[in-house]
């Protein structure tokens, strides 16, 4: 054979090899979810490779437009109009078609104004590359409205549920997050040097008790999963539910929840909520697994600096810490101010209060479930760093313990634990009244 005709031969070989390649190079995109709630509807995209997207937003009406650029047109991406509830806050609905060769178009019809953040994560933990579309509202959904509902003692101790139409007009940056309630009194004093006698008003303002419940995980962040297929995240979101019903039954104390459904929360956003509400209390809910399945019962842990109270504590509270990576946070967006306070852990006041609801909740939870360890245990969780909230991290059980994630998957060991932790709240608050927070005030 000559060489020309060797060339040609080699030349069709490689024609041969590289041509299926080449009609299988659009990236598929392997899964779509969507997960909606009042702070923000997250649509996710994940593809076997990087996605790569332009978009933009379009007026009248309110609409966003992905071009999706080589990707696969496939049943998957035929499926994304169909994940879209009638109660999701901001989308209408979703098209998706191809749009011109090589490109995948999304039209995202909108209810109203969005404010949307786009951005892409690279590969980790079970998720490949991933293109994530956050939904957020022109207006940022303010913790301080799921707090109107027990706006007052009077309404708390009448059992009054129901919003008060004016309050719910108001401004979330007027409300109060204390809600006082004002007790005037008068009363008779003299008053020196003249001997006067004068009728003045004393002022005296009490609040109601407000307590952060934070259910761990949520969304794209799944947490720990038990043999039998059971989620941390529906866990936790579940418990803190069933314990926030029974603090707003009290009538001098009321919770917030982080997430009230199944969506993503960062860790910093937590601690934010928290403090916007100024709660008295954090408590952060999980069932988290380890690496023995024979790891079983409960423990309350605290924040610690200086070190691990246990290998266990380490571990978790790195896998704990790796939920922003799981849940896919936006890195282009910062809160330089919650960055500055994270770092501002000289509070000793409000750790030793930490350490007393630790102790508090211990001792009820070991009622219901065999503790861990028996003491409590110290770990550098994230959520746990708020500087002026006395903060505590609950594991409810082990979901990696067959015979524990059967209790948490049932109702009735979900109640139990919600009564206990607010046996514990109780007891702790019996010995710890708030009263750093109360006003006296005596004016004339």
């Amino acid at each position: 054979m000559s060489r020309r005709s060797l060339l040609k031969a080699g030349g069709a070989l490689m024609t041969v090899l590289v041509s299926p390649v080449a009609l299988g190079a659009d990236t598929k995109v392997l899964a779509v979810r969507v997960w909606p709630a009042q702070d923000y509807t997250r649509v996710t995209l994940e593809g076997g490779d990087a996605l790569r997207y332009t978009a933009q937003v379009v007026k009248n009406p309110e609409r966003l437009v992905v071009d999706l650029e080589g990707v696969e047109f496939n049943s998957v991406l035929q499926s994304l109009p169909s994940k879209i509830i009638d109660a999701d806050p901001y989308i209408k609905l979703i098209r998706a078609g191809r749009n011109r060769p090589g490109v995948v178009r999304l039209v995202v019809e909108l209810k109203g104004e969005i404010r949307p953040q786009i951005f892409t994560l690279a590969p980790v933990g079970n998720y490949g590359h991933r293109l994530v579309l956050d939904l957020y509202p022109t207006q940022p959904v303010d913790p301080l409205l799921a707090l109107i509902e027990k706006s007052t003692p009077e309404n708390a101790a009448a059992g009054n549920t129901n919003p008060n139409p004016e309050l719910a007009k108001a401004d979330p940056a007027k409300i109060d997050p204390a809600q006082p309630k004002l007790e005037i009194t008068r009363q008779t004093i003299e008053i020196t040097p003249d001997k006067r006698t004068e009728t003045i008003q004393k002022t005296r303002v009490t609040r109601l008790i407000t307590i952060a419940l934070d259910p761990g995980h949520g969304g794209e962040d799944p947490g720990a999963v038990g043999r039998a297929g059971t989620y941390e995240k529906h866990v936790t979101l579940s418990i803190g539910k069933r314990l926030k019903a029974l603090i707003d039954n009290e009538p001098n104390m009321r919770a917030m929840l982080t997430r009230d459904a199944d969506f993503f929360v960062p860790l910093g956003q937590r601690v934010q909520k928290a403090r916007r509400v100024e709660a008295d209390l954090f408590v952060s809910i999980h069932a988290d697994a380890f690496i023995k399945p024979e790891a079983r019962g409960s423990s309350v842990f605290i924040l610690s600096e200086r070190g691990a109270s246990s290998t266990a504590a380490k571990w978790l509270a790195q896998k704990e810490n790796a939920a922003d990576l799981i849940g896919g946070i936006n890195v282009g967006v910062r809160d330089s101010h919650l960055a500055r306070t994270l770092l501002d852990l000289s509070q000793t006041a409000t750790l030793n209060d930490s350490t007393k609801l630790a102790k508090a909740m211990l001792s009820e939870i070991g009622g219901i479930n065999t503790l861990h360890r028996g003491a409590i245990e110290e770990a550098s969780f994230a959520v746990l760093k708020a500087p002026d909230i006395p903060s505590i991290l609950v594991e409810t059980a082990f979901i990696s313990n067959p015979e524990e994630e059967k209790k948490l998957a049932d109702e009735d060991y979900q109640d139990k634990m919600a009564a206990a932790m607010l046996r514990g709240i109780k007891r702790y608050f019996a010995k710890n009244p708030p009263l750093a927070k109360s006003k006296l005030a005596m004016l004339e």
